[in-house]
């Protein structure tokens, strides 16, 4: 009807449906019992007003009533169309308490959309994006490398890593629907709105105890995430959490590191030797350590857009550090090739910059948060292997057999140093690293003992050294330093815990 005066009372009505919105519409419908018995369920599982300044969308889990079905998990794997075994919502189960007074809790738990996301704060790319109107932490597929550091960062294992893709994804809380009035896909499919999204302030947002028992502290990212129950909830774990289990090793993030970290040491070598053959030597093992990093990139050719991060992220100042010690250390060795008068400043240069890279790489670990990664361990591992290379270095283009045994000494104390604080984790159930130290005793001794056998092989060599007098023993002692090295690397990624969320097939 285009003439005004001709509209009717119909016309006026099917104009306000119109322009009704998606929830208003729902709620009229509602009111006049148009949906099927079942979708009696749907009604106040979102807010009818969205997030205004200071505020956002969070999960709000009804323990009382969760019954541990699942169908928040096949809703949110059917509607993503998730791969198999991929999975953006799981449940599990907290067990504890008493003989007399046990306790028994499903939880359902996804994203927790933090206030200050850790997989936000880590990406080197900024494949993550907190929406400012929603609070929703989104991750752009198109954006990602693939580098899985946010899984490292994420103390409640969110991302999950897809081998077919060479990305990370994860629950991005039906924003689309949510956008339309709808509520996601886990919120409708619980029978007995378990689930449902809430509007919080951010601010208010805890910033200290737990979510839950037996999980990652809140004060790290600030998980929006609220689980209310009218019972008292005593200390309880997750099931499944007594199971010792190997976390991922990563393999060229261990020769990355070993090899950068020896490239650092023999740097230092060539620094105070000269001569060609060293600083060959050193520019081989660093650009073999950089060219094996990209294979632990599901997307490599992405990774040039690494300085978005540089503001807060500790793996674009490695991929920083480490790009401008390649460039100062090949310029190092063609000065050296060519004889030119400029070896001191950049032997001084290349050596800072092999610092600033390895230092870098201990904080991308010690950023994480894990017990196993602290600090004061970190690097201690990162810069004692790259001391007991460079000393190795030294001593077999020295060809001086005392040289060689005082490497062999060095490598025995920064040994003894870590068994130390091994024991002491392992014998204080409340170490925080008393976990790490169970999975290394138990899961690892192969390991260790293979670096054990190294070590004293290396030794042996060092014994040699003094009967012939070539540079053989100390070149082979090298190659023995290096495999307790890369079996040290080994543990130190596969026997460290990871903090976790009750649910998931593999706990």
């Amino acid at each position: 009807m285009s003439d005004p005066e001709l509209r009717t009372l119909v016309d006026a009505l099917l104009e306000e449906q119109r322009t009704l919105t998606a929830v208003e519409r729902f709620a009229r419908a509602h009111e006049r019992h148009e949906f099927p018995t079942q979708q009696k369920h749907y009604r106040d599982l979102i807010p009818l007003n969205a997030p205004q300044s200071g505020e956002q969308y969070a999960f709000a889990v009804n323990l009382d009533t969760c019954t541990g079905c699942k169908a928040c998990v096949s809703a949110c794997h059917s509607l993503n169309g998730l791969e198999d075994g991929e999975l953006w919502r799981e449940v599990g189960l907290l067990h504890g308490g008493t003989a007399r007074a046990p306790f028994q809790q499903t939880i359902t738990t996804a994203c927790h959309h933090c206030a200050d996301p850790a997989c936000a704060n880590g990406c080197p790319v900024l494949a993550y994006e907190k929406e400012a109107a929603t609070g929703i932490v989104r991750h752009l597929d198109d954006q990602c490398i693939g580098c899985q550091y946010c899984v490292l960062k994420c103390p409640y294992d969110v991302p999950k890593y897809s081998e077919k893709l060479g990305i990370v994804r994860k629950c991005d809380m039906c924003h689309s629907r949510l956008a339309d009035g709808e509520a996601p896909a886990c919120v409708q499919a619980c029978p007995n709105e378990a689930i449902r999204i809430e509007v919080v302030k951010s601010e208010a947002v805890a910033s200290e105890g737990r979510m839950l028992p037996g999980v990652f502290e809140s004060s790290y990212t600030r998980p929006t995430t609220t689980y209310k129950t009218s019972r008292d909830m005593p200390a309880a774990v997750r099931d499944g959490a007594e199971k010792l289990r190997l976390e991922h090793a990563h393999w060229p993030l261990i020769f990355m590191l070993v090899l950068t970290q020896a490239a650092a040491g023999a740097y230092g070598a060539a620094s105070a030797l000269g001569g060609v053959l060293p600083v060959t030597f050193a520019t081989a093992l660093l650009h073999g350590g950089l060219a094996v990093s990209i294979l632990h990139l599901g997307r490599p050719l992405g990774a040039w857009r690494f300085f978005l991060g540089l503001r807060k992220s500790w793996m674009s100042r490695e991929i920083l550090a480490f790009g401008m010690f390649a460039g100062c250390g090949t310029a190092f060795a063609a000065v050296v090739w060519l004889g030119w008068k400029m070896e001191r400043p950049l032997a001084i240069a290349t050596l800072v910059l092999a610092a600033a890279g390895v230092a870098c790489s201990a904080m991308i670990y010690v950023d994480t948060r894990r017990a196993a990664w602290s600090g004061r361990r970190t690097f201690l591992k990162f810069f004692g292997t790259a001391i007991v290379l460079g000393l190795h270095a030294y001593a077999m283009f020295a060809a001086m057999p005392q040289w060689l045994v005082i490497a062999v000494a060095v490598q025995w104390i920064f040994a003894g140093i870590e068994t130390r604080y091994h024991l002491c984790a392992l014998s204080d159930d409340d170490h925080p690293a008393h976990r790490s130290a169970l999975i290394t005793k138990r899961l690892l001794g192969a390991v260790e003992d293979a670096r054990t056998i190294a070590m004293l092989l290396g030794a042996a060599c060092a014994a040699c050294a003094f009967i012939t007098p070539s540079r053989w023993p100390a070149a082979v002692a090298f190659g023995f330093a290096a495999i307790a090295a890369i079996a040290e690397r080994y543990a130190f990624f596969a026997g460290a815990c990871a903090p976790r969320m009750p649910g998931g097939t593999a706990r």
